[in-house]
């Protein structure tokens, strides 16, 4: 694979910075090789270096999965409600909203030589 396609891999997708405060919130939507999208999300703060008189930034990245959205999310939301109104859920019903959502797995098996055959 060539430089430039691979550099094209790892360009973000979707973006959205969140200024809050001090920090700096990073929504990045990127593909994996396979074309899977997947979110990362980083905390940019600024900082200053007292020994160099420099500022420089401070990172800190997470990386989140399709596959984990839902978990995350009802995470996120249990927490957040938590914090504002200070009632924890039971733990039943946040075990129920992060269970998966289930998809069949059938697989259906197509000839091309049917195609536009009429069935009898």
């Amino acid at each position: 694979m060539e430089e430039k396609e691979k550099q094209a891999r790892r360009e973000d997708i979707f973006s959205r910075a969140v200024r809050a405060g001090k920090r700096t919130y990073f929504f990045d939507v990127k593909a994996t090789k396979s074309d899977q999208y997947y979110l990362t999300i980083t905390e940019s703060k600024r900082r200053f270096n007292a020994e160099q008189g420099k500022f420089f930034y401070e990172k800190h990245k997470v990386f989140l999965y399709q596959e984990d959205f839902e978990k995350f999310k009802t995470g996120l939301e249990t927490t957040i409600r938590f914090i504002e109104t200070g009632e924890a859920p039971p733990e039943e019903e946040i075990e129920k909203k992060a269970e998966p959502i289930e998809t069949p797995n059938e697989k259906v098996e197509v000839s091309f030589e049917d195609l536009g055959k009429e069935e009898n």
